[in-house]
């Protein structure tokens, strides 16, 4: 399921060396010791909420409301953990830009190294299939440009992807877990915290049940059949708006009949599309359409792991079917919904060093010690968590 969404903003400058290298031992030393005290899936189960991974950056020293947490976060558990995978049980791949398109390989290489017994080219299925998800099937305005995927040996999974919206200048971080999946194009959105955007076209909502079904079907259809409609459609809508006609693909549908049809005006129906969604390539379309016939896909899942499908041929079967089927779309945002050591930009203080070495030296002991056996101070830290969870209880 996908655990959840923020949004933040984007930041200026790069992280100081001398923080990297404290959030690389820093952040090391806690994943080790949480994955000592309750296992691998617990971390995968954490850093898929971003709440916790939001107080996760925060605690080691990074801006706590800067888009750069996800990106530097991730490169800093990636590196300072590269020599103890295999001995924690947990794997890293991806990345920022060119380093996320190399998750499938690093997956595989991970799996030769440590002798793993998964199902790599699953997990490598499983990567895509998120990434196609949030890139094509949540169109929000947010193009991704990091993929972060972290799997133990029992094949659970986690992922932390971002993109960027370049009119706000705001990123949006997605949150992945495999545990309870139940689908990946329906619903997968669990707790999704962020900004709210306007004309979301979100196709694994469950009310685009309907949309998904029908785009399905359209696939067994003649594509030039497919074509013609929506190349009517594309006609019809540059024509002048009118108080009295349907926007496709908006959230007002005043003038919508319950087929999300507009009522017709002199015997012709009329549709405007907004601005901020142009109309997809005719020419691509019909390449896309062929493919799609020569094999069609047996259900929308399929139909989004189809090479050459993105958010262009899901939004113009989308709307093809609401005009052959009376397929309405349901716009819904998957959004609804610290500081330790300081943050590197000064604020809300200046980053302690002394703080965060003293803090690094407590962890190793702890963890050096667990390894021995003696789990007196992880046990003490749990009992301390527990204790302000009670003291947060209001009585």
């Amino acid at each position: 399921m996908q655990t959840g969404i923020a949004n933040v903003p984007l930041h200026g400058g790069q992280c100081p060396s001398w923080l990297f290298e404290k959030m690389k031992q820093l952040g090391s030393a806690m994943v080790e010791a949480i994955v000592l005290e309750y296992g691998p899936s617990e971390i995968l189960r954490r850093l898929s909420d971003p709440v916790w991974f939001q107080t996760f950056g925060s605690v080691l020293g990074f801006d706590w409301h800067s888009s750069g947490l996800t990106t530097v976060v991730c490169g800093a558990l990636k590196e300072g953990l590269s020599k103890n995978q295999g001995e924690l049980g947990v794997f890293f791949a991806g990345g920022k830009g060119k380093a996320s398109r190399k998750t499938p390989l690093e997956i595989v290489e991970a799996g030769e190294k440590y002798g793993l017994s998964n199902d790599l080219v699953a997990l490598q299925g499983t990567s895509r299939l998120v990434a196609k998800v949030d890139s094509a099937a949540v169109q929000d305005g947010y193009q991704l440009y990091h993929h972060f995927f972290v799997f133990d040996r029992a094949g659970n999974w986690a992922v932390i992807q971002q993109g960027m919206n370049e009119k706000n200048r705001y990123a949006r971080r997605y949150h992945w877990l495999s545990e309870n999946l139940q689908s990946f194009v329906e619903d997968p959105h669990s707790a999704v915290c962020g900004l709210p955007e306007t004309d979301v076209l979100n196709l694994v909502y469950h009310d685009n049940k309907a949309t998904r079904k029908a785009s399905v079907a359209l696939c067994r259809e003649r594509p030039e059949q497919v074509s013609r409609i929506y190349q009517s459609i594309a006609a019809e809508s540059y024509r002048e708006p009118d108080n009295r006609q349907l926007s496709l693909f908006t959230e007002n549908y005043g003038a919508s009949s319950g087929h999300g049809l507009a009522a017709p005006m002199g015997g012709r129906l009329i549709m405007t599309m907004p601005k901020q969604h142009p109309i997809p390539s005719a020419k691509h379309l019909d390449k896309i359409l062929y493919q799609l016939y020569e094999r069609p896909p047996e259900c929308y899942k399929s139909l989004l792991e189809t090479p050459g499908v993105g958010p262009s041929t899901l939004r113009a079967l989308a709307m093809v079917a609401e005009v052959t089927h009376g397929a309405l779309p349901s716009f819904q945002d998957p959004v609804r919904y610290t500081f330790a050591h300081g943050g590197k930009d000064n604020y809300p203080f200046p980053v302690q060093r002394v703080d965060l070495t003293h803090s690094l030296a407590v962890l190793r002991t702890a963890i050096t010690k667990a390894k021995l056996g003696e789990k007196d101070k992880l046990q003490a830290f749990k009992k301390l968590a527990q204790g302000e969870e009670q003291l947060m209880i209001p009585s």
